[in-house]
């Protein structure tokens, strides 16, 4: 997803966030300076990686801990994990992932990593925020993280046959590591592995009694990108995104208290599942040009639009070809006013909602309708021009939610 796609997703999936969202780049671990001293360098990334789950950006306050080595060196790594801003999450599956030794971070140590990986991609626009009441921002990282090392385990491998099995055993090690969450997290009992996301997410999981249900459909997404690159209809679009977007919408409700039991709440849940597909296939119409030469994936319904992955190769090479140019204008504009409907379905939610958490939710949507206006201000020509928000677009839309606009919106 896009980075402006401020989003529960590509989160979530998708968030947007997802997360400026991608230079995708494969790293040898050979390559990787992982010794303390490098760990101290905010400028070494062993993994440059972008989110597709741009939940919203405005870049957090968090602790910047987790164990800086400047001035010293030993011959083994420090204990507890390194700061998120020094490695990229593959870049730190040598500590973390399957087969690694570790010993299990303490909650203060894996709290603090967290903090920082929220606050170390800078398509954060309100994760951690002050916008997140503060009894959940902890909450938000949890999900934010999980969401992020999600993410770079599903694209950030490479784009080959190889690098999409080597996602594909990453994400089985991964789902195995949230079934052993929220297992403990079920009988209140610590998790017992070793990774700094789910010795947090496990805390989260029990103190808000969140179902891993929206977790384990994250990563069958995640999942479904390793086998799936093209889509012919848009109910097959619609299904993904209900895989990639809207469990993070749904997350997000529960840690507010709306996880389905309370008056309202279907209704509630229907508005966000139609906000975070909005959002998801926002970040799809943006990064048409992206997700095609980086991921090799075509999320433009075949059916719909009679376009291919050779045709759109062609046409991409072709930027002042007029004939090229107004046949995917033409294809792309009406998959945009079919998400300007969701959007407007999901445009109530906030109202409905306690006014702790209703500005955050809010931003979420906003973010996204500002994101697909800017596509059509391009002219919907996103197979060569990547459309953004601009820095004081963000700044004016987080200063709306914050002191209260939001409600005329």
């Amino acid at each position: 997803m896009g980075e402006d796609a401020a989003e529960f997703p590509r989160l979530g999936q998708q968030a947007a966030a997802r997360g400026a969202r991608r230079q995708a780049v494969a790293t040898p671990a050979k390559a990787c300076d992982h010794s303390p001293d490098s760990w101290s360098s905010r400028e070494h990334s062993c993994v440059s990686a972008e989110t597709t789950r741009d939940w919203a950006r405005v870049g957090a306050s968090g602790s910047q801990g987790a164990a800086s080595g400047a001035g010293r060196r030993a011959p083994s790594p420090p204990a507890g994990p390194p700061p998120a801003r020094a490695a990229g999450t593959l870049g730190q599956l040598h500590r973390w992932g399957p087969g690694a030794d570790q010993p299990a971070p303490s909650h203060a140590e894996a709290l603090a990593y967290l903090r920082q990986l929220t606050t170390s991609h800078y398509e954060n626009f309100s994760v951690l925020s002050r916008l997140v009441p503060l009894d959940l921002r902890d909450d938000f990282a949890a999900v934010y993280a999980f969401c992020r090392w999600s993410d770079d385990l599903g694209d950030e491998t490479g784009a080959d046959d190889a690098a999409r099995e080597r996602s594909l055993r990453l994400l089985a090690w991964w789902r195995s590591e949230l079934a052993d969450c929220a297992e403990a997290a079920a009988v209140g009992k610590p998790y017992p592995g070793r990774h700094p996301v789910f010795v947090v997410l496990a805390d989260t999981m029990r103190r808000r009694a969140l179902s891993a249900q929206p977790f384990h459909d994250l990563v069958s997404a995640f999942e479904q990108d390793q086998r799936v690159a093209r889509y012919e209809t848009w109910e097959q679009l619609l299904g993904y995104c209900r895989l990639s977007a809207d469990p993070v919408g749904r997350i997000v409700l529960a840690l507010a208290g709306h996880a389905g039991d309370k008056p309202g709440d279907a209704e509630r849940l229907a508005m966000s599942d139609a906000t975070c597909t909005a959002l998801q296939l926002t970040n799809f119409w943006q990064d048409v040009r992206r997700d095609l030469f980086e991921r090799g994936r075509v999320y433009l319904p075949s059916a719909l639009t009679g376009l291919d992955a050779q045709t759109l190769r062609e046409w991409a090479e072709r930027p002042r070809d007029a004939q090229a140019r107004v046949a995917f204008i033409r294809a792309l504009r009406p998959l945009v006013e079919r998400t300007h409907e969701l959007f407007s379905q999901g445009r109530p939610l906030p109202a409905t909602l306690e006014p702790s958490i209703a500005p955050v939710v809010w931003l979420f949507g906003a973010g996204g309708r500002s994101v697909l206006r800017a596509v059509e201000r391009a002219g919907c020509a996103t197979l060569w021009t990547r459309p953004t928000l601009s820095k004081p677009r963000k700044a004016a839309l987080v200063l709306r939610a914050s002191i209260g606009l939001w409600r005329r919106a």
